[in-house]
């Protein structure tokens, strides 16, 4: 006879054709849930040595050694992309060949502002048809969608034609920031470093995260943005697994970019003071309110625009060629809301800005961004950001009281970036590191948190996740402790009532059960839809299922220990979430409970009812409200024999 303790395949039918065929005969209970740990007190104080906080498989610290070179990879890529994106620059505006650094609105010929756009335009148009459509739109969501549905898994063209078609919309004029193309770049590498190797889907999705991360860190010179994006945005769990391999690739890509773009923030010379007047901490809740506003707007007007050229009767090659001219047309108004703009964003932040370039950057900025970005484009978001949250926060200052000559503006781009990514904690790093102003943390927590208040509660989805939703897929960003990993199994497991010796005729259970089920005095045989067949010394022979042994012949003098199969098994010191994976795995919907050890004994039965208590007592926590305490007098206002806690209660 096989090990009883190992699964086999007869168990699983035995299990599809009885216990999970009554899996929902009971009704579920009127009452509120009761939590385990009151109904098993008399278990006393156990030790669980095999259980901790969290799950470190051995093969992290592999996972981790291969972000190393994914990271250093992405830090070249990315120092590669800025240098191409200056190069194209040059190229298109200033008709010369080099890699400094050069601006739109530098060029002495005007008429390249409105004619470049589009032929960048027509370019991207012609790689997105006959290299890759996934080179269109911002990278973000392509990102997340790869994580999500297509394995971590990307096809080497988009690693080369993603930052190339990137490059050449912002070189050429386009409103957006490389952080997007970049991210999907260097997950691409990641993924693609991955997909030579023997991994799981997991590791494959960690090691594109850290190449995204890789990516982002380099470009900004902000790891632990970088990290702190992946957590929020991209990896959709919190996990050493996962952590290790961003945060390894990220602090490597922070390290290569030293010698190649060197070490110094980004931008400088906001000059927040140590002590701050106490109205101004006020006045960021309205700094807040406005920037949540402003993402709300920006966001409208992004999938405003898609649904516009969706509309077009010309093919979405040809898109990206009409977005161009809506850059153009934005360049001749103002032509420093061209390009990635850290120029711009560098006056801002340092009270520089004019009043006519602060309202342009605010008008012109957000609407050809928008508008372009809505053709299928390829461009960032972050950057664009960057720019229109330091205007509204240097148009603030115009009438808030003065802290400090860019205090407002940067309080204001962790706003924005709050309310239009959703990730405040993002928002905030990303300020502290591109900035280095470390006085402004407070202000910029009040700011973001304001902003994202307004956005959750006003709009379902983000500039990012909203793409997503137009696609068919649901992300859900709530991240919160699983139920089902707080309680064990000996909290919810039913005790064994019925066993059968394995020498006896199947037939003869058989005929007791019809029996039982015509009118006979046997709830405990009835209740129970797994049973235990025991040998000679008690020990266990394996298991049988009440509908295998219903529809047996009552004739059938084949012994039990014949029949029994090798169950599916649980331990009392397992939590009910592993439980419900080896029921996905095994396709059963009940488990036998059995103590460890060389001489196992039965101690219980589990089943997906058991699982969904724990569910149930999750739903009531969150969904039910009651005062606990008092300062009524005792007994006031209350029917007799309830408590205070019953008569509070109310459901929200």
């Amino acid at each position: 006879m096989p090990s009883p303790l190992s699964a086999r395949s007869r168990t699983h039918a035995h299990d599809r054709t009885g216990a999970h065929a009554h899996a929902t005969d009971h009704p579920p209970a009127p009452a509120p849930p009761t939590r385990p740990e009151q109904t098993a007190h008399h278990l006393g104080p156990v030790k669980i040595p095999r259980l901790g906080d969290f799950h470190v498989p051995p093969r992290v610290v592999a996972i981790s050694l291969l972000a190393v070179p994914i990271g250093a990879v992405a830090a070249v890529v990315a120092a590669g992309l800025l240098k191409l994106i200056a190069l194209i620059t040059n190229l298109s505006f200033q008709g010369r060949f080099g890699f400094g650094a050069s601006a739109p609105a530098d060029t002495a010929h005007r008429w390249l502002l409105l004619v470049m756009p589009v032929v960048g335009g027509l370019v991207i148009g012609l790689m997105a048809r006959y290299g890759s459509e996934k080179i269109r739109g911002h990278g973000m969501p392509e990102a997340i969608e790869s994580i999500l549905v297509g394995g971590s898994r990307v096809q080497p063209r988009v690693a080369v034609l993603k930052p190339a078609s990137a490059a050449i919309s912002i070189g050429t004029g386009g409103p957006f920031g490389a952080e997007g193309p970049i991210i999907m770049t260097g997950g691409a590498v990641g993924s693609l470093i991955a997909q030579f190797l023997r991994v799981t889907t997991d590791e494959r999705k960690a090691l594109l995260v850290a190449g995204s991360a890789a990516g982002m860190a380099a470009t900004f010179n902000a790891p632990l943005a970088s990290i702190l994006l992946a957590v929020e945005l991209l990896l959709f769990e919190w996990r050493p697994r996962s952590y290790l391999p961003v945060a390894v690739a990220a602090v490597t890509a922070t390290l290569v970019r030293g010698p190649l773009l060197g070490t110094d923030p980004l931008f400088g010379g906001a000059h927040v003071p140590a002590r701050i007047d106490f109205s101004a901490y006020g006045l960021c809740i309205v700094a807040g309110a406005a920037a949540g506003l402003l993402a709300l707007g920006a966001t409208a007007l992004v999938y405003f625009s898609e649904d516009l050229f969706s509309r077009l009767r010309v093919h979405w090659m040809w898109w990206p060629a009409i977005g161009g001219a809506i850059i153009g047309v934005g360049g001749l108004v103002e032509p420093r809301t061209l390009g990635v703009g850290y120029d711009v964003i560098d006056a801002l932040l340092t009270g520089h800005a004019t009043v006519g370039l602060i309202v342009g950057v605010l008008v012109v900025k957000t609407l050809i961004w928008g508008l372009s970005l809505g053709s299928g484009t390829s461009g960032g978001v972050l950057a664009p950001m960057f720019m229109v949250g330091g205007a509204l926060g240097a148009a603030e200052a115009l009438v808030f009281p003065h802290v400090s000559p860019g205090f407002w503006a940067l309080v204001s781009l962790a706003g924005v970036l709050g309310g239009v990514m959703r990730s405040p904690l993002t928002g905030i790093v990303f300020c502290l590191e591109l900035t280095h102003e470390i006085n402004a943390m407070i202000p910029m927590v009040i700011t973001a948190s304001a902003a994202y208040l307004l956005s959750v509660i006003l709009l379902k989805r983000s500039v990012l996740t909203e793409k997503l939703a137009r696609r068919g897929l649901h992300l859900t960003r709530e991240y919160s402790v699983d139920p089902l990993e707080v309680h064990l199994v000996r909290q919810l497991e039913t005790p064994v009532g019925v066993t059968f010796r394995a020498d006896r005729p199947a037939g003869e259970i058989t005929a007791l059960l019809r029996a039982a089920h015509d009118g006979g005095d046997a709830d405990r045989l009835l209740a129970q839809r797994l049973y235990p067949v025991l040998d000679a010394d008690g020990g266990l022979a394996g298991v049988v299922t009440r509908g295998a042994l219903v529809h047996a012949d009552p004739a059938d003098r084949t012994p039990l220990g014949e029949l029994a199969c090798a169950p599916v098994v649980a331990h009392p010191d397992e939590t009910l979430r592993a439980l419900a994976n080896r029921m996905a795995h095994h396709e059963v919907t009940r488990l036998l409970v059995v103590t460890r050890g060389e001489h196992p004994r039965v101690e219980g039965i589990i089943g997906l009812r058991d699982l969904l208590t724990a569910r149930r007592i999750d739903h009531h926590e969150e969904h039910y409200a009651e005062r606990v305490l008092t300062l009524r007098p005792r007994g006031a206002n209350r029917v007799p024999g309830t408590t205070v806690a019953q008569a509070e209660k109310v459901s929200v």
